[in-house]
C-alpha cells in the first residue's frame, strides 16, 4: 500500500535521526560542554516532561483534529528546533540551557506528534493489518536503532558530537516530505462536542474503569522509571567508567539495538502460538532481567556484557510493544482513542522525567555503576506488577467486541 510504504519510509528516517541525537546529545553535553552526570540526565528528562505537564489536555486535542495536518506540523517544529543546535554551536554560543530547552520545545511537538501518529496508522491500514504494520514499524525502527548509535559516534568522531543534532534536524525534514504525499480521509468531529474538561475524564475514565489498560498503565510507568534512568546515564558509564570514545559507545549501542529485530521478527509468531497476554508476559519476564547484565564488570568485558543486556532488553521491549500497541489500537475506540493514550502515556512517559532525573541524581551520588543496578532491580519488580495482576491468567487480552460493550 503505497499510502503506508510513504509513512513507513518517512518515520523510519526519522526514527534514524532520532536514535543518532539521542546519543549525539550526551555527547555533546559531556564532550562539547564538559557537563555532569546530572546535567545528562536533566536534558533526557527535559524532553521527556511535556507528557506530565500537557499530555492530558493534548489528548482532546488530537482527537478533535485530522491527524496528518498535526504530524506535519510536529516535524516541522522539530526540525527547525533542533537545526538551532548545531548553529549555535557553531557560533560558540551553545550553552546547557540552549540544550535544555531544545529537548523541550522537542518534547511537546513529540507529544502531539505521538498521540497523531498512533490513531492515524488504524485509520491508514485497518484493523486486520495491524500486528503486521506494527511490526514493519517496530522492526525498522529497531533497523534505525541499530544504525544511530554508530551513526552518531562516526559522526562524532569525523565532525563533533553537534553534527549528530544536525542529522535529527534532516531526518524530520524528510519526514515532512514523505507525509505531505499521504492521502487518506479523516473525519473531524462535530463543534458541539468540543468540552475539554468533560473529553479530558472520558479518556481518563476509560483507563481507570479498565482492568487491562489499568494494569499496563501502573507497569509502563514503573518501567519507564527504571528504563530511562539505565538509559540516561549509559553514556556516561560507558565513556568515564568504561574508557569507551564516540565510536565504542557507537558499536555497543549498535549492537544493543539488534535485539529489537529479533522482537520485531517474533512478536507476531509468538502472539499467535502463546495468545497475546501470555506473549507479552514472556516478553517483559525475558527483557528485565538482562539489564543485570550491563554494570556487571568493567573494561572490555563491561563492554560485551553492556551490549549483551541492551541486545536482550531490545528483544523483550519491542516484541512487548508490538503486541501491547496492536491491543490498544484494536481494542479502544477510536473516538477516544488519542485521549485514552493521553491518559495512559501521561502517567507513562510523566515517568521518564522522574527516571531520567533519578538515574542522574544517583550517579552523582553514589556511582554510576551502582545506580545502574538500582534501575536493574527497579525493572525487575515492575515485571512483578503484571504477575500479580489478572493479566497473568488470561491467554489473549481482550478483542474489540468486549471494548464496544
Amino acid at each position: 500500500m503505497r499510502e503506508f510504504r510513504l509513512l513507513w519510509a518517512g518515520e523510519t528516517i526519522s526514527v534514524l535521526g532520532s536514535s543518532v541525537a539521542a546519543v549525539a546529545l550526551p555527547l555533546v553535553s559531556v564532550m562539547t560542554l564538559e557537563a555532569g552526570t546530572f546535567v545528562v540526565g536533566l536534558v533526557t528528562a527535559a524532553a521527556w516532561l511535556p507528557w506530565l505537564l500537557i499530555g492530558l489536555p493534548a489528548g482532546a486535542w488530537v482527537d478533535r483534529l485530522p491527524k496528518r495536518p498535526v504530524m506535519l506540523a510536529c516535524n516541522t517544529v522539530s526540525m527547525v528546533v533542533f537545526a538551532t543546535v548545531p548553529i549555535a554551536a557553531w557560533l560558540d554560543r551553545l550553552t546547557v540551557a540552549h540544550l535544555v530547552v531544545t529537548a523541550l520545545a522537542g518534547g511537546v511537538a513529540n507529544v502531539f506528534f505521538s498521540l497523531a501518529y498512533r490513531a492515524f496508522l488504524p485509520i491508514l491500514v485497518g484493523g486486520d493489518r495491524l500486528m503486521e504494520a506494527n511490526a514493519k514499524l517496530q522492526g525498522s525502527e529497531s533497523a534505525a536503532r541499530i544504525a544511530g548509535p554508530g551513526l552518531a559516534g562516526l559522526l562524532g568522531q569525523a565532525f563533533g558530537a553537534v553534527s549528530g543534532v544536525l542529522a535529527d534536524a534532516v531526518s524530520f525534514g524528510v519526514a515532512v516530505w514523505c507525509l505531505r504525499r499521504v492521502r487518506v480521509h479523516e473525519a473531524r468531529r462535530a463543534a458541539a462536542e468540543r468540552r475539554l474538561l468533560p473529553e479530558i475524564r472520558a479518556g481518563l475514565r476509560f483507563v481507570v474503569h479498565d482492568p487491562c489498560l489499568r494494569t499496563l498503565t501502573a507497569f509502563s510507568a514503573m518501567s519507564n522509571i527504571a528504563l530511562m534512568g539505565y538509559q540516561s546515564i549509559q553514556v556516561v558509564y560507558l565513556t568515564r567508567d568504561l574508557g569507551a570514545g564516540p565510536g565504542q559507545v557507537g558499536a555497543v549501542l549498535a549492537v544493543a539495538g539488534t535485539g529489537g529485530l529479533l522482537g520485531a521478527m517474533v512478536a507476531g509468531r509468538l502472539a499467535a502460538r502463546a495468545g497475546t497476554a501470555r506473549a507479552f508476559l514472556v516478553c517483559e519476564a525475558f527483557a528485565a532481567p538482562m539489564l543485570l547484565l550491563g554494570p556487571l564488570a568493567g573494561g572490555g568485558a563491561g563492554l560485551v556484557l553492556f551490549a549483551a543486556a541492551g541486545f536482550g532488553m531490545s528483544a523483550g521491549v519491542v516484541a512487548s510493544n508490538i503486541v501491547t500497541s496492536t491491543f490498544r489500537q484494536r481494542y479502544c475506540p477510536p473516538a477516544l482513542f488519542a485521549r485514552i493514550t493521553a491518559s495512559t502515556s501521561a502517567l507513562n512517559y510523566g515517568a521518564v522525567p522522574l527516571g531520567s532525573l533519578l538515574g542522574g541524581v544517583l550517579g552523582e551520588t553514589v556511582g554510576v555503576r551502582q545506580a545502574l543496578w538500582i534501575m536493574a532491580a527497579t525493572q525487575l519488580s515492575s515485571v512483578a506488577v503484571l504477575f500479580l495482576s489478572r493479566i497473568r491468567r488470561m491467554r489473549d487480552f481482550p478483542g474489540v467486541a468486549r471494548c464496544a460493550a
